[in-house]
């Protein structure tokens, strides 16, 4: 990250093809980095490799035992062959379709889910960026966003129906559309090219409680996922890991407490980005049932954003992400 990743002090919000400046250094002396999450998992591995560090990958038919006693253990088969992990606790950080979630019994598990009735569609480009800050435009054609990898590599989205065709969208359709939703002097200096990915991702909100059962802690995207807007994926995944590693060194040194209450704590900033991820999103794109009146609200919620500095300061603390 120190190497490679851009450092963002504000970001851009736009409606009705204008936009404007959020300033987060004129609020909180923290800041946010563009860093790509592939790029952290290479970190990751490659730090796994240097501790000496075994990665087992590869798997199949992962399955949690005994997670209520003290010996809890994890099998999987690999090459045919079935292997044991024995353990004191487990961490399930294995993503929303892992085993982990689903080890807690139903009658335990609480689920609380939003699924938007729209998604993203996204191209990745080898083209500079338009804006040397993200660009997030609300637009009665529906949202976009024009974000970035590198400064050479641009990633854009445009709202469309989750369940859109990608093959309706050319790459020169996808550029015309975008242009049509964000700022003007954005469309007039946009550079386009061939997109080397094109997707379309869908959008929901959802919290599973407790995080935590016996000897098993759910971390990042097992127990959570918010929205893209705002991306506080990594960021909620991060606190998560913080507080569990926290209550493991506390555990060893002989104090159960934070180990205890490892999920309440979690779940607190889990819900508060919730909410801020909801807000958002909900500000920010168009749902298929829209009104003209509710245009008009979110123009409005936009424009006082732009004018109260108490409204901008809100939406700061929230987007450099909450403190752990």
């Amino acid at each position: 990250m120190d190497a490679e990743g851009i450092t963002h002090t504000g970001t851009y919000l736009a409606a009705q093809n204008r936009g404007f400046r959020v300033n987060f250094g004129a609020h909180t002396d923290r800041s946010v980095m563009v860093y790509g999450q592939t790029e952290v998992t290479a970190d990751l591995y490659e730090a796994r490799d240097a501790m000496g560090g075994t990665i087992i990958a590869e798997v199949d038919g992962v399955t949690l035992n005994d997670l209520d006693t003290d010996a809890p253990f994890v099998t999987y088969l690999r090459d045919g062959t079935e292997h044991r992990i024995d353990a004191d606790y487990i961490a399930g950080c294995d993503g929303f379709h892992g085993p982990s979630r689903q080890a807690i019994p139903k009658a335990v598990l609480r689920e609380f889910e939003r699924v938007y009735p729209f998604g993203w569609l996204g191209i990745l480009s080898d083209t500079p960026p338009v804006s040397e800050e993200l660009i997030y435009a609300n637009h009665a054609r529906g949202f976009a966003l024009c974000s970035m990898r590198s400064e050479t590599r641009s990633r854009h989205y445009i709202q469309t129906p989750v369940d859109e065709p990608l093959d309706r969208w050319s790459d020169d359709a996808f550029w015309d559309e975008l242009r049509r939703r964000i700022p003007n002097d954005s469309a007039e200096a946009l550079i386009t090219g061939p997109s080397i990915e094109k997707s379309i991702a869908p959008l929901r909100s959802y919290v599973a409680e407790p995080m935590r059962w016996g000897r098993l802690f759910l971390v990042g995207d097992a127990a959570h996922i918010v929205p893209p807007t705002g991306a506080k994926g990594l960021n909620l995944a991060m606190g998560d890991v913080h507080y569990l590693s926290q209550a493991l060194i506390a555990g060893y040194d002989g104090d159960d407490s934070m180990i205890e209450g490892y999920s309440e704590m979690a779940l607190r900033r889990v819900w508060q980005a919730m909410r801020f991820s909801w807000w958002f999103t909900t500000t920010m794109h168009r749902f298929p049932d829209q009104t003209p009146y509710a245009q008009r609200m979110q123009e409005s919620e936009i424009a006082h954003l732009e004018h109260s500095q108490a409204a901008q300061a809100n939406m700061t603390e929230q987007y450099v992400g909450l403190p752990f």
